[in-house]
């Protein structure tokens, strides 16, 4: 009987794992919900990594139990095993491919970040090597800053993505502490302990902290970035569906850094406005804005004025009741 050629074997196998893998690479649930603009580059990178990962585990295992299947011992046989110093051909080949797909996951990654924004955050590429050039008088004026918003980011994620030179929708100041959350919406005088957003906005986080270095970490958006005290950073992004999401402090904080948690509500536009408006009288009870109007004070045509639409009535029927009256 002739024996079957390896590289048809080899042929085989392939066709096997190559659709295995990729349809385990798309359909293994492993992520939370996406639930942001970006969230879709980070699931499509993490599953071509995973379906790589299903690829070499299929491969590397199977082999392991051919070998201990096909070469295993056999009852009674003593005699050494084959002699074998080395394959350069296989020693290449195991060495070059893994190089490949490093090389082509680390291209892919910076087209993935660069998307999202991390390379251009207010005009400048960011990180250790742009702090290096810096001199002492530039770092030490970024850092002198005395308004109640966070100074301009020197490092975050989001600028490019979203046209840094557009002004986002909304702007929130971010500020860790241990070991808790704080949010801030300037010109709105509102401050909170979980983030509330519309959804399809285009928001700006201006993240700072007081103590020692937090990270903002929203899974649902696949997202995270440091905040660092004396360094102003910044995540801008856009959620896409509504509801509601866990806020994560993903760097270690202190001893109760495991209860550093809140939320990112994201409403529906008009539900944001009302939660905005609410907020703004709860916060700031010398409003000129009516909490509660005594109804002695209004006339009979200001006092119907509310019910005219659930009684099915129009202003003038209204009107000229009140008239004859």
């Amino acid at each position: 009987m002739q024996k079957v050629p390896v590289s048809l074997w080899t042929l085989l196998a392939g066709m096997i794992i190559a659709p295995l893998s990729i349809w385990i690479g798309q359909h293994h649930h492993l992520l939370p919900e996406a639930a942001s603009q970006q969230a879709p580059l980070v699931d499509g990178f993490f599953n071509i990594m995973f379906t790589i990962g299903i690829a070499l585990f299929l491969v590397v295992e199977g082999t392991i139990l051919i070998f201990l299947i096909k070469y295993r011992r056999r009852r009674g046989d003593s005699s050494d095993g084959v002699p074998i110093e080395g394959n350069i051909g296989l020693e290449i080949f195991w060495t070059a491919i893994p190089t490949v797909i490093v090389i082509g996951l680390g291209i892919y990654s910076v087209d993935v970040y660069n998307q999202m924004g991390g390379f251009d955050v207010g005009g400048h590429i960011h990180g250790t090597a742009h702090a290096a050039k810096m001199s002492p008088g530039a770092i030490a004026a970024s850092l002198d800053y005395t308004s109640d918003s966070p100074a301009p980011a020197q490092v975050g994620i989001g600028g490019a993505y979203n046209n840094y030179n557009k002004a986002a929708d909304v702007v929130v100041d971010v500020k860790g502490m241990q070991f808790a959350w704080l949010f801030t919406y300037p010109g709105r005088g509102i401050t909170a302990g979980e983030l509330h957003i519309p959804v399809g906005a285009d928001v700006q986080l201006k993240l700072s902290a007081d103590d020692v270095i937090h990270s903002f970490w929203v899974p649902q958006f696949r997202l995270k970035q440091d905040a660092i005290p004396g360094v102003p950073s910044e995540l801008r992004f856009v959620a896409t569906k509504v509801g509601t999401y866990p806020v994560v402090c993903a760097e270690l904080c202190g001893g109760y850094h495991g209860s550093m948690r809140t939320q990112v509500i994201v409403h529906e536009p008009k539900d944001f406005e009302a939660w905005v408006k609410e907020n703004q009288i709860a916060q700031n009870p010398e409003s000129p804005a009516d909490v509660a109007v005594n109804p002695q004070n209004l006339s009979t045509a200001e006092f119907l004025a509310p019910y005219v639409e659930n009684l099915g009535v129009n202003a003038d029927t209204v009107q000229s009741l009140v008239t004859t009256n």
